[in-house]
């Protein structure tokens, strides 16, 4: 079965997960999913994140955090939709919940968080916001 937007599916994969409070998640593999979980590492909102398998078969495994026995992420949505991309430039970027959250941004030098794309002085596709 094809899927029209993976990043979508990985971010309810992980919605999903927190809500049923499990520990870990597994998608699919890509390298965008695994960008994206890395900065998700990086930022404080998941614990570890990993690949596991060989082509086809490989998944992006999340073990997913939580403090005081709820989640870490209260939001995670998804901003720009493969029917309505969100490109912004560098002074156009969004700033979540008034800089206590993130927005994961597709820039041409890879993934970056708005405060990094902001301090680079770069914009690009405005893939989620976290919060």
């Amino acid at each position: 079965m094809s899927m029209s937007d993976p990043i979508s599916d990985f971010l309810t994969r992980i919605r999903n997960a927190q809500a049923a409070g499990k520990r870990t998640v597994t998608a699919p593999a890509s390298k965008l999913k695994l960008h994206l979980g890395e900065v998700l590492k990086s930022e404080g909102y998941i614990n570890d994140v990993g690949v596991s398998g060989e082509g086809a078969e490989a998944v992006v495994t999340v073990t997913l955090k939580y403090f005081g026995g709820k989640p870490v992420i209260e939001r995670l949505d998804r901003a720009s939709k493969p029917s309505l991309r969100m490109f912004r430039g560098k002074d156009e970027l969004p700033s979540v919940m008034g800089g206590l959250g993130v927005a994961i941004v597709s820039t041409s030098r890879g993934l970056r968080t708005d405060r990094q794309a902001r301090a680079e002085g770069i914009g690009g596709e405005v893939l989620c916001y976290v919060a």
